[in-house]
């Protein structure tokens, strides 16, 4: 696996920087460590506040040890009184992890579909600094693409593969002799 610091330099590399404030277009970052100045009306532990008051709060408390793709959007000024101290700020885009909320690695091939992906449901092309190989000239390649990241993002996602990842499971080796019954 990639480190995360290497994504973040292919991220800025393929996509680039806004022009205005020089921050990246899309960065991954861990969910746990991400917080946002926001327009609040109550306290973390749920107690109503008199007046609302802009607080540092976590930014993803519904997505718990997670690698988070990010995009750098500009705020729409109909939330502009919630983030209040920023013009721009990072809107998810993917949080790495399976259908059961379970983390996956961010990866290289994954990354640059997701953002692919988002430009073409825009109609957009994106700047990226690169052309795609031939491989993806040719029906059958396009599929071996397809393919080989679906086997990246989805690839041990098995109920058994699960169970025994996160040690859930049980290996009966092929060697083991069973002595119930022979007495």
């Amino acid at each position: 696996m990639e480190s995360i610091e290497t994504l973040n330099t292919r991220l800025v590399d393929f996509f680039g920087r806004d022009a205005s404030t020089s921050q990246p277009m899309f960065r991954i970052v861990w969910a746990n460590d991400e917080t946002e100045k926001r327009l609040v009306g109550e306290t973390e532990n749920g107690v109503q506040l008199l007046i609302a008051e802009v607080r540092l709060v976590r930014k993803y408390p519904y997505l718990k040890d997670l690698y988070i793709l990010e995009q750098l959007v500009a705020v729409p000024d109909v939330h502009a009184d919630e983030l209040p101290t920023s013009k721009v700020t990072y809107e998810p885009l993917w949080a790495y992890c399976n259908d059961k909320r379970e983390p996956r690695p961010p990866t290289w091939p994954a990354t640059k579909l997701i953002i692919d992906v988002m430009y073409a449901a825009k109609g957009v092309t994106s700047l990226r600094k690169y052309v795609d190989s031939e491989l993806n000239t040719t029906e059958d390649g396009r599929q071996e693409r397809i393919k080989k990241i679906h086997e990246e993002l989805f690839g041990d996602e098995t109920e058994t593969g699960d169970a025994l990842r996160y040690k859930e499971g049980v290996v009966v080796p092929n060697s083991y002799e069973s002595t119930k019954g022979a007495e």
